[in-house]
């Protein structure tokens, strides 16, 4: 299977402070791959830096074949990649729908923008009845579904994202957690998943990417990952 995202010997961080050290992977076009380790492991710092909100130090990425090296963020969202920050980062002011529109504001395809907006309705019916509420009235599990459907409404290939789970109810994080497999299995949507929650990133994911230190310990096939007892108790707590 082609890879969509290709990382080689990658180094970032903030300032002079380095936080990934030749960090390499690739993830295969419509799979899931989880990015698992402990606080501080570099997991953050690795989406912040695919997604161009911070310089690479050393090292490349190529998405989709090409190099990303000098891309500007809004050129990378515009050829297909998103990235939902921890922390949700939808605007508190506006409604669930401005929101939305903001996700497509960029696109030409008006028409197509509006048919995305309606599908994201679809999947989170939570959004859709609370189209007029701003983002403040919402509960956290509202939030994390408006902050992934405004990311979906780009019509993106590669979705970076960063703890979908924190604060929310398992049930929440559950269907969270099996759309993003449907989405993969049905749409082609390729994901890179920062989860603290192992095992239910596990449950979805076909590759887990384990790291350290801002190190990749291993990337190994999700399946052999969970049967891994030495591995886990080592790097993931469990």
């Amino acid at each position: 299977m082609t890879a969509i995202l290709e990382v080689e010997a990658l180094s970032s961080g903030y300032g002079p402070v380095p936080v990934l050290r030749d960090v390499t992977f690739s993830v295969p076009t419509g799979s899931i791959a989880a990015v698992l380790g402990a606080n501080g492991a570099g997991k953050t710092t690795l989406l912040r830096t695919l997604s161009g909100l911070l310089r690479p130090t050393g090292g490349r990425v190529r998405y989709d074949g090409a190099d990303l090296r000098g891309v500007r963020v809004e050129h990378l969202v515009r050829r297909g990649l998103a990235h939902v920050p921890e922390g949700r980062g939808i605007v508190a002011e506006l409604t669930v729908e401005e929101n939305l529109r903001l996700g497509g504001l960029w696109r030409r395809d008006r028409a197509d923008a509006r048919r995305a907006q309606d599908e994201v309705y679809q999947l989170f019916e939570p959004l859709a009845r609370r189209r007029r509420h701003a983002g403040h009235q919402l509960s956290g599990g509202e939030r994390q579904m408006l902050a992934l459907g405004r990311a979906l409404i780009a019509r993106p290939r590669l979705l970076l994202l960063d703890e979908p789970s924190l604060g929310l109810a398992p049930r929440v994080t559950a269907q969270i957690m099996a759309l993003l497999r449907r989405l993969c299995d049905s749409d082609g949507l390729t994901v890179l998943l920062v989860e603290q929650n192992v095992r239910s990133a596990l449950s979805v994911a076909d590759q887990g990417v384990v790291m350290s230190l801002g190190r990749v310990v291993t990337a190994t096939p999700a399946a052999q990952l969970r049967d891994d007892v030495t591995l886990r108790h080592a790097y993931l707590g469990f």
